[in-house]
């Protein structure tokens, strides 16, 4: 079971480079468990016992399970993670040309650790917009090839560069993708117009616009002497979304359940598809148009936010509160923050904590140094926004926001095995 789950998790990051192909990849599977596309320009028919899934944007998703209960008697069983991670977004207009070479423009997404970008062979992969016949349509394009690179400067011109040096994003990480050979200019629309043609078949008349993100080539893979580690790129959060959507496909149960994958995490959620946005409470308000069924359902309710979780690193334990150092392969971790950077309350943990316990999962605890500032998630974002109650907790990483992660080849399993628990379990507290 554990080695079935890495590998998919391993097939799932291959097929998603962007958030684009995250949510494609989820609606496939969902598809093919039966789950039925809802289209929220359209009327929407659902019943009791019945699974359905709904994009936003083409990069966020909710799936949900409903009861032969009513929801606001039974409340709903909920599961947050994010589609989006760090990465190198292409400029608009990005086509530079300096000493021979052609190279892109690209802007930092979120809160990348940028040395690991150096030295990597880059593809690129995303959202296309152009116009064909006179319509305006849009396609997800892949390269997969490796076409890009950002070579480091040798050291004997750097000779800094292992004491430590900034990176200039606008001067340093212009990916190379060719030298330019004749006269021509080169053309970055032109050659997503020839992608098209050549993973598509589709002829179009102009490249509109684009939302396109560069990534490495090299596929995650299990490693380690003795295969304890997973190592790739996306596990923040990736993993968390193929665990939500393992558990969700994993449960008969007769409750009502959600998966919600949304954009935008790393840039701070606010958007029309992302857990700062209203895509959430729209699509629980269609299923409960009736006020106070909507609030009843609310607060007998429970989310649990996954998001990747620190663990305590051999070369920088000094990094972590002493009685606070999760564990590779040691299960999930409880994540508390006391000014509300996780939404945790001892309800919640306690709820969490009891779950694993039944389950025969080990459960950790996080709580980052106090002379230390604390990231944060959906969870007290989705919290603030629909007044559910709401615990954070994520499987045990290291090297968050580098373009190669690495997480414990147990972990996976121990999280698929809680939230399916957690979708088939009793009373809610």
């Amino acid at each position: 079971m554990r080695e079935e789950l890495n590998q998919g998790l391993i097939e799932y990051l291959a097929a998603s480079p962007s958030p684009f192909h995250a949510t494609a990849s989820l609606a496939r599977s969902l598809q093919a468990a039966g789950f039925k596309p809802l289209d929220e320009r359209e009327s929407w028919i659902t019943e009791a016992g019945g699974r359905y899934y709904v994009t936003r944007n083409d990069s966020s998703i909710i799936a949900f399970q409903l009861g032969s209960k009513p929801l606001a008697e039974q409340g709903l069983r909920l599961v947050g993670a994010h589609t989006d991670s760090p990465c190198l977004r292409v400029k608009p207009h990005p086509d530079l040309q300096r000493q021979g070479f052609w190279q892109l423009g690209v802007e930092v997404y979120g809160g990348a650790l940028l040395a690991p970008w150096f030295d990597r062979d880059l593809s690129l992969a995303g959202r296309v917009t152009y116009s064909r016949d006179g319509r305006i349509e849009s396609q997800l394009i892949d390269f997969k090839a490796a076409i890009a690179t950002i070579p480091n400067l040798a050291i004997h011109l750097n000779r800094e560069a292992n004491q430590g040096w900034p990176i200039n994003a606008q001067n340093e990480l212009p990916p190379i993708i060719a030298q330019i050979v004749g006269q021509d200019g080169p053309d970055f629309r032109a050659l997503l117009a020839d992608q098209l043609g050549r993973e598509h078949g589709l002829v179009a008349d102009v490249v509109l616009d684009f939302e396109l993100s560069f990534y490495d080539t090299q596929r995650a893979a299990v490693i380690g002497l003795n295969g304890e580690f997973i190592a790739g790129a996306r596990l923040d959060n990736l993993l968390s979304c193929y665990a939500g959507l393992q558990a969700l496909l994993a449960t008969d149960a007769d409750e009502n359940c959600v998966l919600v994958c949304t954009d935008h995490e790393e840039v701070g959620s606010t958007s029309l598809c992302g857990a700062d946005g209203p895509f959430l409470e729209q699509v629980l308000r269609r299923l409960m148009p009736e006020e106070e069924n909507y609030q009843r359902a609310i607060n007998r309710s429970l989310l649990i936010s996954a998001d990747n979780a620190h663990a305590v690193h051999p070369n920088y334990a000094d990094k972590h509160d002493g009685n606070h150092g999760p564990k590779l392969n040691a299960g999930p971790v409880i994540k508390v923050n006391s000014n509300q950077r996780y939404a945790t309350s001892s309800e919640t943990a306690g709820f969490f904590r009891h779950l694993c316990l039944e389950n025969e999962v080990p459960v950790q605890s996080f709580v980052t140094r106090s002379d230390m500032g604390c990231g944060s998630t959906i969870g007290p974002i989705t919290a603030g926004q629909l007044g559910v109650r709401t615990i954070d907790i994520g499987a045990p990483t290291f090297a968050m926001h580098s373009i190669r992660e690495l997480a414990g080849s147990q972990d996976l399993a121990h999280l698929v095995k809680v939230l399916t628990a957690f979708y088939s379990s009793g009373e809610l507290p």
